[in-house]
């Protein structure tokens, strides 16, 4: 299939699901899956002539990363990606799939178990194994969105090219987590064309920080971006997302309003951090992931209102 539309309604016909680069549909799915690699037009960077830019949804991490005009506008873009998987996975995982991938509940994943996106009506990990799952509850699923990407995404109101129905904004793509049977709000047959960034900020510190039970090749317990301009010693914007402790990826916007107009400060950074774990209600098990959120967001802040080190001739 060489369309968006015949894609569309392979899907819609069959049931099927879409695969792109395929690291995790082709291990997990039930259901046939429908390339969207012969589909012209979806990867790839194209810059526009105010600036922004449009990255194909087909593009993998890896050209992502190998672009450095990209890299250089979107360093917290470039940061995340950069810390994803392994060299292997970012030259084959795309950005689309790593926006719309499932959840890696054990519960989900398991056959022996039904749970709110199995057709069942709980979350079995609330009583469960819940070490790894969501301390800001948004609903009745506790399972974390796994896009890194979307966490950086969020900071840069960056926006999602749909067929089938109207650009969405990151947030939109994923609801306020409400919705326990899915991981995302595309209906069947709407296929994710793009992501497109605004123009770049030339003078912002962006950085990226994840917390992991091992130094590569895992899935973040807590992770975070970081965006700043600074005038002198005096936050001008902020803006500051999180990852692995909500339903969604989840921009945090009263982080960002305790920083602007302040210095730089451990004492400022430790208390804008602060109002992050105001919003967390972690079940037993998880309770971890408290003092680890605010210890990361502190890291990244720290990270990147740090004056970058002087050029090297």
């Amino acid at each position: 299939m060489t369309t968006l539309e015949a894609v569309a309604k392979a899907v819609r016909d069959t049931g099927g699901e879409l695969r792109a680069g395929g690291t995790d549909v082709m291990t997990r799915a039930t259901r046939p899956p429908v390339d969207l690699l012969s589909v012209p037009g979806l990867r790839g960077i194209v810059w526009r002539p105010d600036g922004s830019a449009r990255i194909g949804a087909l593009t993998t991490i890896a050209d992502l990363l190998a672009d450095d005009r990209l890299t250089a506008a979107y360093p917290a873009l470039a940061a995340t990606a950069a810390a994803i998987a392994t060299p292997q996975i970012r030259n084959v995982a795309t950005v689309g799939g790593n926006l719309l991938q499932r959840n890696r509940c054990w519960y989900l994943r398991n056959p022996a178990f039904t749970c709110h996106q199995t057709g069942g009506d709980t979350c079995p990990a609330r009583e469960g194994a819940h070490l790894y799952s969501a301390v800001i509850d948004q609903g009745p699923c506790i399972a974390p969105h796994p896009s890194s990407l979307a966490v950086a995404l969020l900071t840069y109101a960056a926006t999602a090219e749909v067929h089938g129905r109207s650009p969405l904004g990151i947030a939109e793509l994923y609801g306020d987590g409400g919705d326990p049977t899915c991981d995302h709000r595309l209906e069947s047959g709407e296929i994710l064309q793009a992501v497109l960034m605004p123009a770049p900020t030339p003078i912002e510190r962006a950085a990226y920080r994840r917390a992991t039970a091992r130094e590569m090749a895992e899935w973040p317990l807590v992770e975070a971006v970081a965006r700043l301009t600074l005038d002198g010693d005096t936050i001008t914007t902020a803006a500051i997302a999180v990852g692995g402790v909500a339903r969604t990826p989840l921009f945090l916007p009263e982080v960002a309003d305790a920083l602007l107009g302040k210095s730089a400060t451990e004492e400022t950074l430790a208390a804008a951090a602060d109002l992050a774990t105001a919003r967390c209600s972690p079940l037993p098990r998880s309770a971890y992931k408290v003092a680890l959120l605010r210890a990361t967001l502190i890291d990244v802040l720290t990270a990147c209102s740090a004056p970058p080190p002087p050029a090297t001739l």
